[in-house]
């Protein structure tokens, strides 16, 4: 994998002077610039694209949130900042990870090593793209910042909560959780393999154990109730496997 591309963007120069040191001595990583000014360092990125900024958050005229949403498309961000309250928010903007200061090296370096393996998940579903061969078999999917990918041979069943979706997949401990709509999941999955039942839960046809005069779904450790805007559809399912 070529060396990734990254700058740094914090006001506080003595910020700014450790993380060039951790950067220069990082072979994963080519230090292009540093800022201590956030509106010239989105200025500057307009016509020289990085793949990963290391931004702090609190910064006068843009801060650091302000800065991600405005950043060069597939620009990876890995926030710095004295003020832990802003984790969950870096979580909602999809950053790759979230350094409290002060940052000690190993963490810095544990955060680098997550960047590269989610580029790396990107670059291989990007060359996946267009290739015209047998039917899509897997997904990816954003897990605590990281891209995982999802064999729909193993996927139970998905469940939707609000802005959130959790996929129940067989031999994963515990359900994946991602920042997605049911209407996405819909259209990602196959419908050959794949049905909605309810607002809430589409469910793999061949993982469904029983279906109760009630029309309930015994499938994984739920049962899930076909609701009327479904019925249809899946009674004709049933009534043509019978």
């Amino acid at each position: 994998m070529s060396p990734i591309t990254c700058i740094i963007v914090d006001d506080e120069p003595l910020a700014v002077k450790l993380l060039e040191s951790f950067a220069t001595r990082t072979p994963q990583l080519q230090l292009e610039h540093s800022f201590t000014d956030s509106v010239e360092a989105l200025n500057w990125l307009k016509d020289h694209p990085v793949n990963l900024a290391f931004m702090d958050i609190q910064m006068p005229d843009l801060n650091g949130m302000e800065l991600s949403h405005m950043l060069p498309e597939g620009t990876k961000v890995i926030f710095t900042t004295a003020f832990k309250e802003y984790a969950f928010e870096s979580y909602e903007v999809s950053a790759v990870d979230f350094l409290l200061k002060p940052i000690r090296y190993n963490k810095f370096i544990a955060a680098v090593e997550k960047a590269e393996r989610l580029m790396s998940l990107e670059c291989k579903a990007g060359n996946m793209e267009g290739v015209e061969s047998a039917p899509k078999k897997t997904m990816f999917i954003r897990v605590d910042g990281e891209l995982r990918q999802v064999n729909f041979d193993h996927l139970i069943y998905v469940e939707g909560m609000k802005d959130y979706v959790r996929f129940h997949v067989e031999g994963e401990p515990r359900p994946l959780t991602t920042h997605m709509t049911m209407k996405a999941v819909e259209d990602a999955l196959p419908t050959d393999t794949f049905m909605r039942i309810n607002r809430s839960y589409i469910v793999r046809l061949d993982k469904i154990r029983t279906v109760d005069r009630n029309l309930c779904v015994y499938i994984g450790d739920e049962i899930i109730r076909v609701t009327d805007a479904y019925r249809e559809a899946f009674e004709n399912y049933c009534s043509g496997n019978c």
